[in-house]
């Protein structure tokens, strides 16, 4: 799995190199990991309803292991914005009510919750290439339609480059499954966040497929 996740990263940075060249990414815990800088902002008026900001890695966290497959899950419950969806425990939640995030360092899961129809591939694409022309370390894969245990969704997978450290002058690539569900008039924008070289595949796969509507 972790060569895979490396192959997407590279072939996505390729994609975008050349690109460039034609033209001249409830139950609640805390932990003392360092919360990221992965705030989302939604925006209204556009034809595909809501855009949320894209996540970033930070390159002074240090980079998180892959979840175990012994690690245990938490079930957090949101009422308010009508969704319950499982966790790792022992990872910081931020925000509460449309906007949560779930983070071990750089393992970051995302979920904003705003009124909108049902995603579309076209949509989706629209709001990444939105999010790419703030935002030049951004690459992704073409949406599609898939299936998951809460129903229809939209995915499509982007990376994103984090600022220099300030020491290294290193970067942090983040890797992410972007995914939208609607139901009864709101959407749910799933961003599940992974650094480049560290394998969550099966649990978040298991994360995305815990989601349930209220």
């Amino acid at each position: 799995m972790v060569r895979a996740a490396i192959w997407l990263a590279s072939a996505l940075l390729a994609a975008s190199a050349a690109a460039c060249g034609s033209s001249g990414s409830s139950s609640s815990s805390s932990s003392s990991a360092q919360q990221p800088a992965a705030s989302a902002t939604i925006t209204s008026g556009t034809t595909t309803g809501s855009s949320v900001r894209a996540l970033s890695a930070e390159a002074q966290s240090a980079a998180t292991g892959d979840i175990p497959d012994t690690q245990v899950f938490l079930t957090y419950r949101n009422p308010s914005a009508g969704y319950s969806i499982s966790y790792p425990e022992g990872w910081t939640r931020k925000g509460s009510t449309s906007d949560a995030t779930f983070s071990d360092k750089n393992n970051i899961v995302h979920i904003v919750i705003a009124k909108a129809g049902a995603p579309t591939t076209a949509g989706m694409a629209a709001e990444l290439n939105h999010l790419k022309a703030s935002n030049s370390t951004l690459t992704f894969t073409t949406p599609k339609t898939i299936q998951v245990k809460a129903g229809p969704a939209v995915k499509s997978t982007y990376i994103t480059r984090s600022a220099p450290n300030q020491v290294t002058g290193k970067s942090v690539l983040l890797i992410v499954d972007r995914y939208e569900l609607s139901s009864h008039g709101k959407r749910a924008t799933v961003d599940l966040g992974t650094p480049k070289g560290v394998d969550n595949v099966d649990a978040y796969r298991m994360m995305i497929n815990s989601f349930r509507w209220l």
